[in-house]
C-alpha cells in the first residue's frame, strides 16, 4: 500500500474512533491550549486543576518504571554536588516517593513546584518521614536550586519552556527533562481523556526544546527517547507519531565550575 492510501486509510480510521471519544485516551488536534480546552466534553471537568483528579494514577507514578532510570542515573551522578531541587510537575511528590530507596534525600532539599489542587493534595498527604518535602504552587516563590526537574510536565504545561525556567530566581545549574511529547510537524495539543476530566496534552515540535535550552544558555549533555510510550492521536492517526524524549543539559556558565 503507498504512503498515500496509508494516510487515507489512517484518516478514515481516526473519524470512525471519533464516533466514541469515552473510550479514548487522546482525541483531537488544535493549535493552542485554549481551544483544546474550549471543546472538552460537556460534563467532564476541564484541566488538571481539580482536587477529584490528584489522584488519577497516583500509584503508578510512585513506582519506578524503565524511562525514569535516565533520570535517576543523572541524580545519583549529580547528588555530591546538589544540595537543592525543584521538581516541576512534581504532583504530590511521586518523584520523591520513587526515587526515595535510592537517593539519600535527608540532604537533598525536594521542592515540588504544581497546580494548587495538586499542592494541597500533597501537603495532606506528606507523611512523617518526607523531612526534606515541601510544596509551592508558584514557581518564583521556589529558592534557588542546583537541578530543575521536569518530568512528565512539558505536555501539560502552557507555554514554551522558556517561559517556565525564567520565571526561577536563578536559573539552576542543570535542567532534567523526561517525557517530552514531540512530533515531527508543527506543535498541536490534544486531549488526554482522565475519566472525569480531559487535559490538553501538548505535542511539541521536536526542536522546540533543544532550541528553548540553547536559548537559555544550556548545553544539552544527554539525551533519550522512549519508544515504549510512542503512540499516534487515537481520532487522527494520520498527523503522526508522538515521540517522548528525555535530556539534560547543563548551564554553560556553571560547565567549569
Amino acid at each position: 500500500m503507498s504512503e498515500a492510501l496509508k494516510q487515507v486509510a489512517r484518516f478514515l480510521v481516526g473519524r470512525y474512533r471519533a464516533l466514541r471519544p469515552q473510550r479514548l485516551r487522546f482525541r483531537g488536534a488544535f493549535a493552542s491550549y485554549e481551544e483544546a480546552k474550549a471543546h472538552v466534553r460537556s460534563g467532564l471537568l476541564a484541566g488538571y486543576d481539580h482536587d477529584a483528579v490528584t489522584e488519577v494514577s497516583k500509584e503508578l507514578m510512585q513506582q519506578v518504571p524503565l524511562w525514569d532510570y535516565p533520570i535517576l542515573y543523572w541524580l545519583l551522578r549529580l547528588a555530591p554536588e546538589t544540595k537543592r531541587l525543584i521538581d516541576a510537575g512534581g504532583h504530590i511528590g511521586v518523584k520523591y516517593r520513587a526515587f526515595g530507596p535510592y537517593l539519600d534525600l535527608q540532604r537533598l532539599d525536594w521542592i515540588v513546584y504544581d497546580l494548587p489542587a495538586e499542592v494541597r493534595a500533597g501537603r495532606a498527604q506528606k507523611r512523617p518521614q518526607d523531612s526534606t518535602l515541601s510544596f509551592v504552587d508558584r514557581l518564583e516563590e521556589a529558592p534557588p536550586a542546583d537541578i530543575l526537574l521536569v518530568s512528565g510536565l512539558m505536555p501539560y504545561f502552557d507555554g514554551p519552556l522558556t517561559a517556565l525556567v525564567r520565571r526561577l530566581q536563578t536559573p539552576p545549574r542543570y535542567i532534567l527533562l523526561n517525557k517530552v511529547v514531540t512530533r515531527d510537524g508543527p506543535t498541536l495539543v490534544t486531549l488526554e481523556n482522565f475519566g472525569m476530566s480531559e487535559v490538553p496534552y501538548q505535542i511539541r515540535n521536536e526542536a522546540e526544546v533543544p532550541a528553548a535550552l540553547e536559548t537559555l544558555g544550556y548545553d544539552i549533555v544527554d539525551r533519550w527517547t522512549i519508544d515504549s510510550l510512542t503512540h499516534r492521536i487515537q481520532t487522527r492517526p494520520e498527523l503522526g507519531r508522538a515521540i517522548y524524549r528525555g535530556y539534560v543539559a547543563r548551564r554553560r556558565d556553571a560547565a567549569a565550575g
